[in-house]
C-alpha cells in the first residue's frame, strides 16, 4: 500500500510541477514591463490550469499526511538512538597496528624519546 502510494505521490509531484511550468506569466516579479493587469488587478483567475494546480496542490498535501502517518506506524516508536545499541560493539583485538604504534600514541616523539646518535669526534 505505501508504495502505491508513494508511486501516486511522485506522479502527483511531477504533474503539479508540469501544470506550473504550463501557466502563463500574469505581470508579477517576473516581469518588469509595465501592464495594469494580471495578479493586481481584482479579476479572479478561474481558468481550467488554475483549478487543476489547486487540486493537484490539494491531492499532493493529502499523499504526504498519508505516507507521514504510514511511516510513524512503521516506526513503532523505536528510536535510531535504541537501535544503535543493538549494534555489535568491535574489538580492538582485530586492529591492525600501524608502523610507530608500538608505544600507543600517534603524538610525535618528545626530545627526551629522540634516539642518541653518536658524535663523530
Amino acid at each position: 500500500m505505501e508504495n502505491v502510494l508513494l508511486i501516486v505521490h511522485l506522479l502527483l509531484a511531477l504533474a503539479l510541477i508540469g501544470v506550473v511550468l504550463l501557466q502563463r506569466n500574469e505581470g508579477g516579479l517576473g516581469s518588469m514591463g509595465g501592464g495594469g493587469g494580471g495578479a493586481i488587478s481584482g479579476r479572479a483567475a478561474a481558468t481550467a490550469l488554475g483549478k487543476l494546480t489547486w487540486y493537484l496542490a490539494a491531492a499532493f498535501i493529502c499523499t504526504s499526511i498519508a505516507l507521514t502517518v504510514f511511516a510513524a506506524s512503521n516506526s513503532a516508536g523505536t528510536s535510531v538512538i535504541d537501535r544503535l545499541g543493538d549494534a555489535p560493539i568491535e574489538s580492538g583485538a582485530d586492529a591492525p597496528i600501524l608502523p610507530g604504534m608500538e608505544g600507543g600514541s600517534l603524538l610525535p616523539p618528545s626530545a627526551d624519546d629522540a634516539p642518541l646518535v653518536p658524535s663523530a669526534d
